[in-house]
C-alpha cells in the first residue's frame, strides 16, 4: 500500500523541516511526497534537497496561489494507493503512517479514515468525536481536518479536486473548510469513511487566545464554513441550530466574565451566517 502526500506550502520553511523530519522518521516507508511550492523564491530547495535522498520526494511550483488549487495540482501527479494532503505546520507521530495502512488493509470496506490533532503536548482545539465513528453529514464537523484526511485512491478518483474558491489563499472571503466539503462530496458519492479518535496528528494550537488576530483568522475559518453548509444542501433548520448553539457559547461566556470569548464566538457566529448567505 503506497501513501501519496501532497503538501501545499507558501511561506514557511521551519515547519517544513519539521515536517520532513517526521515523515523521515517514520518506520512504514512505502509513500512518496509531492511538495507543492507556492513561494516565490527557492527558500525550500536547499532543506528538500537534503530529504531527496531519504524518500521520494517531488517538487512542483504553483503560480497559483491557494491552498486547495496547490492540492490539485499535486493530485494531477499522485500514483498512489491512499492520498492525504498534510499540511506545511502539522507533523506525523511515530508510527502514524503503519496504523493508517493496519486499519485500511484490515477494514477493506473503509474507504478512507480521519483522525484528530494535538499541539504534540496534548493541547486540543475544537470540539472532537467522543469517540470513533463512521462519519456522516452532520458528525463531520467534529470528525476530520484536512491533514488528518487519508482517502483511498478510488475516492479521489471518484469525487476529483478540490474547491478552489474555498480555503486559505484561495482569493474569496470563505477561507477554510474545503476539506470537510471534499468529505461531504464523498459520502454524497456513497463513500464509507471513519473517524478513529486514538489516531492523532500534531499541529500548532491557534486558539488558546482570542484576541484580535484569533478572531480575525475565526472569521475566515467561520465563512468558509457557512458556505460548505450553504453548498452541501443541509436541511433549513441545521444552520440556525449551529448558530443557536454558539450563541449559547456567548451567552455563556458573559455569564463567566470571559469577554474575549464572548467577542469571539461573536465574530464566529457573524461570520457563518456571512458564508451561508455567499
Amino acid at each position: 500500500m503506497k501513501f501519496s502526500l501532497v503538501m501545499a506550502t507558501v511561506g514557511r520553511v521551519d515547519e517544513v523541516a519539521r515536517f520532513l523530519e517526521s515523515l523521515d522518521a517514520q518506520d512504514y516507508r512505502n509513500f512518496e511526497l509531492i511538495v507543492v511550492d507556492q513561494n516565490g523564491d527557492d527558500r525550500l530547495v536547499p532543506l528538500l534537497d537534503r530529504y531527496r535522498q531519504k524518500f521520494p520526494l517531488r517538487h512542483v511550483r504553483s503560480a497559483a496561489h491557494g491552498a486547495s488549487r496547490a492540492r490539485n495540482a499535486g493530485l494531477a501527479l499522485v500514483d498512489g494507493d491512499v492520498i492525504t494532503f498534510p499540511d506545511d505546520d502539522c507533523w506525523y507521530p511515530a508510527g502514524l503512517l503503519e496504523k493508517v495502512v493496519a486499519v485500511l488493509a484490515s477494514h477493506r470496506e473503509l474507504d478512507g479514515i480521519t483522525g484528530r490533532f494535538t499541539d504534540g503536548d496534548g493541547k486540543v482545539e475544537g470540539r472532537w468525536l467522543a469517540s470513533s465513528a463512521l462519519l456522516n453529514r452532520y458528525n463531520v464537523w467534529r470528525g476530520a481536518i484536512e491533514f488528518s484526511i487519508f482517502l483511498r485512491r478510488r475516492v479521489v478518483d471518484a469525487v476529483g479536486g478540490f474547491d478552489e474558491t474555498l480555503g486559505v489563499g484561495a482569493g474569496t472571503v470563505w477561507g477554510a473548510a474545503e476539506g470537510t466539503d471534499y468529505l461531504l462530496r464523498s459520502l454524497r458519492l456513497g463513500f464509507k469513511l471513519k473517524f478513529l479518535a486514538d489516531m492523532t496528528l500534531h499541529h500548532p494550537v491557534k486558539t488558546a487566545h482570542f484576541d484580535a488576530g484569533a478572531c480575525l483568522r475565526q472569521k475566515k475559518y467561520e465563512t468558509g464554513i457557512g458556505r460548505v453548509m450553504r453548498i452541501n444542501d443541509y436541511p433549513f433548520w441545521y444552520f440556525p441550530v449551529t448558530c443557536l448553539r454558539t450563541c449559547g457559547g456567548i451567552a455563556l461566556a458573559l455569564a463567566r466574565g470571559d469577554f474575549l470569548k464572548a467577542r469571539f464566538k461573536y465574530v464566529s457566529v457573524l461570520a457563518r451566517v456571512r458564508g451561508w448567505r455567499g
